[in-house]
């Protein structure tokens, strides 16, 4: 479960910049997890509570933008919506694509006080 892991390296961003702003406490994070990045949500809301516990963000609203996955294909250059990377092609069939989007995770914005 490297959800874990995802989330104390959230915490230490979060730590660090409130450390940056001088601030005492985040009142809300806001992240962005594309769909193809590898990342269980279920997972992730799973363990926040643990590894936020005592940091800066234990009392943080959390919010997640989902990012769409998007690929290209490299035989036909269809442009397409990825659920999953082993998605082919819906117009050729072809495995040979590039993920434009969809494999984001990224601490968007921080509000603190």
């Amino acid at each position: 479960m490297h959800e874990l892991s995802i989330a104390i390296g959230i915490v230490k961003i979060a730590e660090d910049e409130t450390a940056k702003a001088k601030a005492k406490q985040v009142t809300k994070i806001e992240l962005e997890i594309g769909v193809l990045s590898g990342i269980e949500l279920e997972s992730l809301n799973f363990v926040w509570e643990s590894a936020v516990k005592n940091t800066v963000l234990e009392f943080a609203k959390k919010e997640i933008d989902i990012i769409k996955g998007i690929g290209k294909c490299l035989d036909c250059d269809t442009e397409f919506e990825m659920k999953y990377v082993y998605d082919t092609c819906p117009k050729c069939k072809s495995n040979f694509k590039g993920i434009l989007k969809g494999k984001e995770l990224r601490v968007k914005a921080i509000e603190v006080i």
